[in-house]
């Protein structure tokens, strides 16, 4: 029996250990960072970021409108009824005037079940009637028009520094064609937008050209 096994068979009790402790740090893992940087951070790609570091866009983000070729505004809204043998059919009419406010106007209607169907036939139908109106640079006329559509009968003068002074759908035809300084007179007693609107731009065909 050893010496130690001896002692702890008399005595009852462990002999002491010796423990033995470093005061070095253990060394640093390397990560290929520059120091400084947080340790959860490294090595991480932020949210909303590409490879690159670059922002992304964000999802749902608003898209730049692209502006429509031509304004356009309804002067006429009607819901038609045909009574037919099985019963009666409604669908709606729609006169629409369209323009890019620098000399080009159109007037169309469109018929259809549904009103934004109906207002898509106007502006096609409103294209293949478009004009062009003489003006000068400044956008006035020369001279004045006078014009008779249906049971329209439509006065267009040139009235510098008065603006455009009109009423009825001959201002929406006038402001949509670029017309400035003009006054319209409405002989009639028509209240048919459409025949009024369609009697302005037969009066503005009637202009030379400024040349």
């Amino acid at each position: 029996m050893s010496e130690n096994t001896q002692q702890e068979a008399t005595t009852g009790q462990t002999p002491d250990l010796e423990v033995t402790t470093s005061t070095d740090a253990p060394a640093a893992v390397a990560t290929g960072k520059e120091e400084g940087q947080p340790a959860f951070t490294r090595g991480r790609r932020g949210a909303g970021q590409d490879k690159r570091g670059a922002r992304r866009p964000r999802r749902g983000a608003p898209r730049e409108r692209v502006r429509p070729e031509f304004d356009q505004k309804i002067i006429s809204i009607r819901r038609v009824t045909r009574v037919m043998a099985g019963g009666r059919r409604f669908s709606f009419s729609v006169a629409i005037v369209i323009g890019d406010r620098r000399g080009k106007v159109g007037v169309g209607i469109g018929k259809a079940g549904d009103t934004q169907l109906a207002i898509e036939k106007a502006v096609r139908d409103a294209k293949k009637h478009m004009i062009i109106v003489p003006m000068n640079k400044e956008g006035h006329i020369l001279h004045d028009v006078h014009t008779k559509y249906a049971s329209s009968e439509v006065m267009i003068m040139p009235a510098p520094g008065r603006g455009i002074v009109a009423g009825s759908s001959v201002r929406t035809v006038l402001e949509h064609a670029g017309v400035k300084d003009v006054t319209a007179k409405i002989f009639s007693r028509s209240k048919n937008k459409l025949n009024n609107a369609r009697a302005a731009v037969e009066a503005l065909k009637l202009l030379k050209n400024s040349k």
